[in-house]
């Protein structure tokens, strides 16, 4: 499934959707599930779709995830020491090391947050999620954003499934199609299901 940039375009720009009106107090949160098989294309249409919400006035922020990854790296002087020592660190312990760096909670939301919480800001999109893997899991980001939400929708693009089957169902973020880990239930509405 590729996304289609003129349904999310009247989906994203509708004053219902940033209005946050029909979402019965949840939070604005969004998730737009996108075939990873198609990055490059809905790369492309994402940067489509941002440059059409802003000319239409749409203020919005736009957060690649893994580029917030390396600033939280850079800003807390463990990229050069994590690059000097990769090999030597093994597959294993380079995981740990960057997980410990990048916890969302600690260090991944706060700089998030002063990103998408600027003033005029009615719309945040967030990418990166498969560049981000594993050191950055989409739930643990999730769960950790919620306490914290911004009073405006946020929409994270994802390269899997994200299959919505309810509080006693749970949710199932599946990246690259893989089947899901977690069975926890995510406060986050699946975009192709919303119509404003």
């Amino acid at each position: 499934m590729t996304i289609n940039v003129d349904a999310l375009f009247y989906k994203l720009s509708h004053p219902r959707f940033l209005g946050m009106r029909g979402l019965s107090n949840d939070l604005p949160l969004f998730i737009q599930a996108y075939d990873v098989q198609k990055e490059d294309v809905t790369s492309r249409r994402i940067e489509q779709l941002i440059d059409r919400l802003r000319l239409a006035g749409v203020e919005l922020a736009h957060v690649d995830l893994f580029d917030l990854s390396l600033e939280v790296l850079q800003a807390s002087d463990w990229l050069d020491p994590i690059l000097a020592r990769e090999a030597a660190l093994g597959k294993q312990r380079l995981l740990a090391t960057l997980q410990n760096a990048t916890v969302p909670r600690d260090h991944l939301i706060p700089r998030l947050l002063a990103k998408i919480d600027a003033e005029g800001v009615r719309l945040s999109l967030l990418t990166g999620a498969g560049r981000a893997f594993p050191f950055l899991r989409a739930h643990m980001l999730l769960e950790a954003l919620q306490p914290a939400m911004p009073r405006h929708p946020i929409v994270l693009f994802f390269p899997g499934q994200y299959d919505t089957g309810g509080a006693e169902a749970g949710s199932h973020l599946r990246l690259f199609g893989r089947p899901s880990l977690s069975k926890a239930y995510y406060r986050a509405f699946n975009l192709d299901h919303y119509q404003p």
